[in-house]
């Protein structure tokens, strides 16, 4: 099937997300004024933008208010009432350092396997991940890179240590209250897609939000934007089947936002797709990361993690490492490569297929 989605756009200036809040959830009001161009997307206000917030929009738990290893939750909460270190924004402006989206501090997972044998899969892990961050976690098998994307997903709970998501200790929620989580301010996307195979795109990106309670007409206004802004508005009626690797794995990014999430987690997005249909992917998340979505991928693939801006890798259950990329890939140049280069006829193939998987 040939591919005639509209490309990816290059890259614009990095932008951050109001500390502490989720990004904007579209409204009866707000869908129309949605753009449909990734590089468009998650458009942010101009103080959120500058990296200055209104008082009345700070997060309920500043930086500052992270509990230390050790030290009690409520302590840190009562005790601590200082405001966030200063940073330069952008433009040149001084302004107040906005609070992690994700905090986890000491944060331990231990399994029993067997009667008296223990496995710890995380050991104390501490780290903090920042609007507007596009962090890959790497590590060998049985690093703990998949036990934490786990604990971040609210898929699962630590054995011990602290996880705070946009402000709100995670950790210690009850299991219907992490249910509302994972479906509000949490975006899934996984390697094998999980789209309904007799289900529309339209219906597939419109699932999130039948559980979310929002009416059958917002639900399809939605679902319909965030396919136009992942550049499929022209195959909202297609099914699965009916779709490429790219295109399939672009349905299930849309709708990992339908909702407004806070956090973007990606489980191995590209590990069932080929190297051109990677690029595709990997340029719609690095164009909606610039305009602020945050976003933690996991990855075994070196290239792929060359496309964030920051990678931690585990092992042994602990982190190892903790840089930012330094030589980044653009994905959107890469495609813009791909793209003349199909257009000029040098390319064999102008279409993306989905890896066939190893037995």
């Amino acid at each position: 099937m040939a591919n005639n989605d509209p490309k990816l756009p290059g890259a614009g200036d990095t932008q951050q997300t109001k500390p502490g809040a989720d990004l904007p959830t579209a409204d009866e009001s707000t869908v129309d004024q949605l753009p449909t161009k990734p590089i468009e997307a998650v458009t942010l206000p101009e103080q959120a933008r500058d990296g200055q917030v209104s008082s009345d929009e700070q997060p309920t738990r500043p930086e500052m208010m992270v509990p230390k290893p050790g030290e009690p939750a409520a302590h840190a909460l009562h005790e601590q009432t200082t405001a966030v270190q200063p940073v330069v924004t952008a433009s040149g402006r001084q302004g107040p350092r906005p609070a992690p989206v994700i905090s986890v501090r000491n944060l331990t997972k231990t399994y029993a396997s067997g009667k008296k044998t223990r496995v710890q899969a995380l050991q104390g892990v501490t780290l903090d991940v920042y609007p507007g961050e596009f962090v890959a976690i790497m590590g060998p098998s049985g690093s703990g890179k998949s036990t934490f994307m786990n604990l971040l997903g609210c898929l699962d709970r630590p054995t011990m240590g602290e996880y705070w998501l946009a402000g709100k200790l995670v950790s210690e929620m009850k299991s219907d209250e992490l249910a509302g989580v994972r479906n509000r301010r949490i975006g899934f996307v996984f390697q094998g897609f999980n789209l309904l195979g007799r289900a529309t795109a339209l219906r597939n990106v419109a699932l999130p939000m039948v559980y979310a309670g929002i009416s059958g007409r917002e639900r399809e206004r939605r679902a319909r934007k965030m396919l136009q802004l992942v550049g499929l508005g022209a195959r909202v009626n297609h099914k699965p089947s009916e779709l490429s690797g790219g295109q399939q794995q672009r349905v299930a990014i849309a709708r990992s936002l339908v909702n407004g999430p806070s956090l973007l987690l990606a489980d191995e997005p590209t590990g069932n797709l080929d190297s051109r249909t990677s690029v595709e992917i990997m340029g719609v998340l690095q164009a909606l990361n610039e305009q602020g979505l945050t976003i933690v991928l996991v990855t075994h693939d070196l290239k792929i993690a060359d496309y964030a801006k920051r990678q931690v890798v585990f092992l042994d259950g602990r982190v190892v490492r903790d840089e930012p990329v330094v030589d980044r890939r653009s994905a959107q140049d890469e495609w813009a490569t791909l793209v003349n280069q199909s257009t000029e006829g040098k390319t064999v193939e102008s279409t993306t297929m989905v890896k066939e998987e190893k037995p």
